[in-house]
This record gives structure tokens, C-alpha cells and sequence, in this order.
């Protein structure tokens, strides 16, 4: 009886383990769409983006990866980010912000090219962040392959706007 009882705790224990877990969203929404402010104590009128993020391509003719640029956010209206521990940085919605960024190309091992690094400003204005909760992605640049320079480009996906042909 008494390895029953234990096994019977041990699973009660589990299950409100498990309920109490963060994330208010449904299964049916995508991981990305929403944020569990609510239950982290974050403002119900923030968006979340990513700190930084790098593009690459699927070639299945060549069976490999083709590693794009990767993008880095270095400053929140001058300011160093505070990135969260999800790797994500907070910021108002509909709010005027300007974010400093660094680009770099990589090798096709996907280690960084010094002599591509690029910085460049990315304009936050009250009309590009509208919904709050939101996480968004700044990529590098619109493609992952046949592109030069660093032309920030604001996405929901974690993949290529647009794709090579």
C-alpha cells in the first residue's frame, strides 16, 4: 500500500508542477505569437524583440545550409539593450525608439566575417509596434543569400522575408 501512496503523491505533485508552469497560450497558437506577459509581471503594453538574430537558407539540391547575416541589436535609443533571459528585449508599444545594430556576414562554416560588420540605425515609430505582446525578429536583411549590406528588415518569422531564387 504504501508504494501506491507514494506513487499516487508523487504524480499529484507532478501535475501541479505542471499547471503552475508560465505560458498562458493555447496549444493551437503559435510559440512565437504571444508572450506570457501576464504571468511574468511584464506591462500588458510592451512587445518583445528579438536581441539578435542571424538568417540562413535550407539548399536541398546541395544538401547543406547557406548562412546568412546575422543581426545584432546594440543600443535602445542609445542606451545598452537589457535583454531578457529569453534572449529578447522589451520596449514600449507605439512608442518613437531608434535601434542601434550591428551586421555581419558569416563563412559558409557560419563563423563571423570581421570585415562585413556594419552598423546602421533602425527606426522605431508609434505605427511599427501597434499590438502589444507581440515577439518580432530584425533581420539583417530581406534574403539570406545574394544580399549586401545591412538593411534591417522587421519580421514576425524567425525566417527570411523573402526567399532566393
Amino acid at each position: 500500500m504504501k508504494p501506491i501512496a507514494t506513487l499516487l503523491l508523487a504524480c499529484l505533485f507532478t501535475l501541479v508542477g505542471c499547471q503552475s508552469l508560465s505560458g498562458n497560450h493555447s496549444a493551437s497558437e503559435p510559440s512565437n505569437e504571444n508572450l506570457p506577459s501576464v504571468a511574468e509581471g511584464k506591462s500588458h503594453h510592451s512587445i518583445f524583440i528579438s536581441a539578435q538574430h542571424c538568417l540562413s537558407e535550407n539548399l536541398s539540391e546541395q544538401s547543406r545550409v547557406h548562412f546568412g547575416p546575422c543581426l545584432k541589436i546594440v543600443s535602445v535609443d542609445g542606451e545598452s539593450p537589457r535583454v531578457r533571459d529569453d534572449g529578447f528585449i522589451e520596449l514600449p508599444a507605439a512608442t518613437s525608439i531608434i535601434l542601434g545594430t550591428s551586421c555581419v556576414y558569416r563563412h559558409a562554416d557560419g563563423t563571423p566575417i570581421p570585415a562585413t560588420m556594419e552598423t546602421t540605425n533602425f527606426r522605431v515609430t508609434p505605427q511599427t509596434f501597434t499590438k502589444p505582446g507581440k515577439r518580432w525578429y530584425l533581420h539583417a536583411n530581406r534574403k539570406a543569400r545574394q544580399v549586401i549590406g545591412c538593411e534591417p528588415t522587421l519580421s514576425r518569422s524567425k525566417s527570411p522575408t523573402e526567399k532566393t531564387d
